[in-house]
């Protein structure tokens, strides 16, 4: 049996969906195919990961209806400090420190559970007429003809569109099958994430504390006295970490915590990721596009991976629309390479401007330590510069697509 429809969606992460609403919203309907059980998607040991919707992303969010959702679970991050230190040391001195008094882009984010980001777009996805959901469901093959793609399911169903979008992710199946290569590298690093309890209120304070062996991230949640902790840790460490014992595990989680915000403990589960950087050369094929980590994987010490797949999204949503408004085949080879062009000098930019603050501050050399804490003193004593990193993490620089420059309601 075969389905026709607008847009092939493979892949129903934050990024896929949100990137169904948006193409929905010009008139498009969309078919999302997810390999995953949507109920169990939304559990809260599905994903432990918190992530920083920039000021844009909300935007974005506002757009696509999902943001009155969201904004109960959303904390505000009126301060982000960042300290530079080895891993015994008693003080940590702040080397760099971005609040309000630095110009108008506070809060340059927002701390959000994935899973309540997950709820809210896969509720507003519900609700639209024109988005059908296949899941959970395998695409195992793809042919992409002169007109339209033909997706097989697992099932034996057949979709068949004049484009498919991958949002499937780091190991996307359609970016393999298509023959688009990919350059990059593992870090040898691991990211752990969990839930930390503290004594203390955080007061909406993100901290980065750059240590040797990489950041150590404390994330405020919406919750006074809950942070989201994001470990940079060496892999064969970390492995050793998540195995151990809960014992071992909280003790080395508090050396490494301090103890500003008063006595800590952990709540729930704890997860750990590879870390690595991956960049597809080609983000087009004949009537495909990549999206989010199916295009790009970039360090996670700035937080800026969710925000550029829904950049992604929001400027394939603007490329479709223009190439629909001039009554041309959205699905051409032409068109994608319009988004291509848009987007891949953006995510390379952001992608090795993360991989050099790594080797940066993944180390123990004393003369880099004193090079880039002198490098951290003068942007800390420059108003222009910390107003440019403000609007980086804000995401207001660059070419904004339309999704993205909607005002935010009061």
């Amino acid at each position: 049996m075969e389905i026709k429809t607008d847009v092939i969606i493979v892949g129903g992460g934050l990024v896929g969906l949100a990137s169904a609403l948006g193409l929905a919203q010009i008139g498009l309907k969309v078919a999302i195919v997810d390999v995953q059980v949507v109920d169990e998607t939304l559990l809260p040991e599905f994903d432990g990961r918190a992530s920083a919707l920039s000021k844009t992303s909300r935007t974005m969010f506002e757009a696509l209806g999902v943001w009155k959702d969201l904004e109960q679970h959303a904390q505000p991050i009126s301060k982000i400090i960042v300290t530079d230190s080895e891993l015994g040391d008693a003080v940590r001195p702040v080397f760099l420190n971005f609040d309000q008094r630095d110009g108008q882009q506070f809060p340059a984010a927002y701390m959000l559970e994935n899973r309540f980001t997950r709820q809210a777009l896969l509720g507003q996805v519900k609700k639209t007429q024109n988005i059908t959901f296949f899941a959970p469901h395998k695409v195992i093959d793809m042919a992409a003809g002169v007109h339209f793609a033909q997706v097989k399911l697992d099932d034996d169903r057949v979709l068949s569109a004049p484009l498919v979008v991958a949002a499937d992710g780091r190991n996307s199946f359609l970016r393999r099958q298509a023959g688009l290569k990919t350059v990059g590298w593992d870090y040898n690093q691991n990211g752990i994430v969990a839930t930390i309890e503290h004594q203390h209120p955080h007061n909406g304070v993100a901290e980065e504390h750059f240590l040797p062996v990489g950041p150590f991230a404390i994330l405020p949640l919406k919750q006074p006295c809950r942070s989201s902790l994001v470990w940079t840790e060496r892999s064969d460490v970390a492995t050793d970490l998540m195995s151990a014992g809960d014992d071992r595990f909280d003790y080395e989680l508090k050396r490494r915590f301090g103890d500003h915000l008063g006595k800590i403990r952990r709540i729930g589960p704890r997860w750990s990721y590879p870390l690595s950087l991956q960049l597809a050369v080609d983000y087009v094929a004949p009537r495909l596009v990549l999206v989010g980590d199916a295009a790009h994987v970039v360090h996670p010490l700035a937080g800026l991976g969710l925000n550029l797949g829904l950049r992604d999204a929001a400027a394939l949503v603007d490329v479709i629309a223009d190439a629909l408004h001039l009554g041309l085949d959205f699905g051409t080879v032409d068109v994608g390479e319009n988004y291509q062009a848009w987007r891949r000098f953006d995510n390379l930019t952001a992608a090795f401007m993360m991989e050099a603050l790594n080797r940066l501050f993944s180390n123990s050399s004393p003369g880099l330590r004193q090079i880039r804490d002198m490098g951290l003193g003068l942007v800390e004593n420059s108003a222009m510069a910390k107003r440019f990193f403000m609007k980086e993490a804000a995401g207001a620089t660059g070419n904004l697509p339309k999704l993205m420059r909607s005002p935010i309601s009061t």
